[in-house]
């Protein structure tokens, strides 16, 4: 117990490293590039990382993982054989996917994004090529976080991100002047292979012995595969959604997309720390109580309700004084005051992705605890249509901004649709409770942010240094929230303690 005790305080020191050094790694591409034509090309580079990273760890992991833990339980020494042949298939896999994307790289690159200027094609390239020369030892990085986590060793995956994050900030400070953009790229390979390393000595430790074979038992590979390729599809949505803003980014103006990708850094923050509390509490509890149907309702309802306590002020603050967070995060170096402005027109049409992926989460957990994969893939789908058509239709009218504000409509459509498919199947006054709820989280939030904004209206706040601005405002919304919050609607203030409590008794 106190084992595990300190291994979660391990992790949740190092996912709060892991988002800084994130940002650290954003302030220092900001102070070093601006944003530009070069940093565009790099992050359209760096999709096709995201897009590997989402396939292995939504994808992969999500079918390898409880196959490995069930038949470690019945079989050990014939899953561990499985075992290591699906993680040499998968390497060889990708090793063959870097030789052929190593040359068509100059082809499928400007055909998926479209209209960029000759030198963000040129940087998006030539970085993507070099990405491609280790898309297998990327890929096995996370096939090695599926491993660990399935002997219960879970340090080792953290550091391993962390190794990679922070070295892409080391190597653009110290080498931005020799190698240029690049030097990001660099250094984020070495942090991966560096990364590996850690991850497979720490694997070793633990027991396990790599052996040179890519057989796996028929009825193993069998299940593996029903359930990987529907996992991989939906894994991969949301990346393909990206790549459908970027393409239309790529065609507005120079540095449209380093604006959307910083402005998305910042709404994600509380949605990465929410989900890491949601995936250890809500979504076991769904998972234990799917038999039971009262139960059920009740912990997707406090799930519910535990998001828009805590995510509806984080948004409607975000709103208020996102400018200030994006000038203290960025503005810097070659990184102005304009590109400080230009990319909190885009966070201001982003930040309703804060709630509604929030919800999202609660929403699609309780459709997996109950088997139904395939009806979140195929609204997942159809997501990809509305998300080109409106990029399509607002891209000439608004601009970039535009796009930034049709990431936030399909995410409320997707929330609507899927809302409706859960709650169908619920008692009616959990249809009315929900809808109570929104309106009794409403009320707290006007009252922390009325004097926010008055604040900024009609005193000279605004033109202190934005990290004086954050110190000053942040704490005063927080109390004024939690006062109201406390007033208005005791019940959720008392829940969201009770959450607290019990993810200090789960760890």
């Amino acid at each position: 117990m106190a084992g595990l005790k300190k291994t979660a305080i391990w992790i949740t020191l190092l996912a709060i490293v892991l988002k800084l050094s994130g940002f650290l790694r954003e302030s220092i591409i900001a102070r070093q590039f601006g944003a530009n034509e070069y940093t565009d090309g790099y992050l359209l580079a760096f999709s096709f990382i995201t897009l590997v990273v989402a396939m292995i760890s939504g994808g992969f992991n999500n079918v390898f993982l409880p196959q490995y833990v069930q038949g470690k339980k019945e079989s050990p020494e014939k899953t561990e054989r499985n075992a290591t042949g699906i993680l040499n298939a998968t390497v060889l896999l990708f090793l063959l996917i870097t030789v052929a994307g190593f040359f068509l790289v100059p082809y499928f690159v400007p055909f998926i994004f479209g209209d960029m200027t000759p030198t963000t094609e040129n940087v998006a390239v030539d970085i993507t090529q070099f990405f491609f020369l280790f898309m297998s030892a990327i890929a096995l990085n996370g096939i090695l976080e599926s491993y660990l986590q399935g002997r219960r060793v879970f340090v080792p995956s953290q550091v391993s991100k962390l190794a990679a994050t922070l070295f892409g900030a080391i190597f653009a400070l110290l080498f931005s002047d020799q190698w240029g953009i690049n030097s990001l790229a660099y250094g984020f390979i070495f942090g991966t292979l560096l990364g590996a390393v850690i991850q497979f000595f720490y694997l070793r430790k633990s027991g396990y012995r790599w052996q040179p074979t890519i057989k796996v038992e028929k009825a193993f590979r069998s299940a593996f595969l029903v359930l990987l390729v529907p996992a991989l599809l939906n894994s991969v949505v949301g990346q393909i959604n990206m790549f459908v803003n970027k393409m239309f980014a790529s065609g507005t103006t120079e540095g449209a997309v380093t604006y959307l990708n910083n402005a998305s850094l910042l709404v994600s923050i509380p949605q990465a720390i929410y989900g890491t509390t949601i995936a250890a509490i809500i979504f076991t509890l769904l998972s234990e109580q799917v038999d039971n149907h009262k139960k059920f309702q009740q912990t997707v309802f406090m799930g519910m309700q535990i998001t828009l306590v805590t995510l509806m002020p984080i948004m409607v603050g975000l709103l208020l004084v996102g400018d200030a967070a994006i000038s203290f995060v960025y503005e810097r170096g070659l990184f102005t005051s304009t590109d400080t402005h230009n990319t909190y027109i885009a966070l201001l049409w982003y930040v309703p992705l804060i709630v509604t992926q929030g919800l999202q989460y609660i929403v699609s957990k309780s459709m997996y605890a109950r088997g139904k994969t395939a009806i979140v893939f195929r609204i997942s789908v159809t997501t990809i249509v509305l998300n080109y058509v409106l990029n399509w239709l607002f891209v000439d009218k608004f601009g970039y901004p535009g796009l930034a504000l049709t990431s936030s409509l399909v995410s409320v459509y997707y929330l609507a649709v899927s809302t409706f498919v859960v709650y169908k199947d619920f008692d009616r006054e959990e249809r009315v409770k929900l809808g109570n709820l929104v309106l009794r989280v409403i009320l707290p939030t006007i009252l922390m942010a009325v004097p926010i904004y008055l604040l900024k209206k009609f005193t000279p706040i605004t033109e202190w240094y934005s990290l004086i601005q954050l110190g000053i405002l942040v704490p005063i919304g927080v109390i004024l929230y939690a006062g109201g919050i406390y007033l208005f609607y005791r019940e959720g203030f008392q829940q969201l303690l009770q959450l607290v409590k019990r993810k200090k008794g789960t760890a």
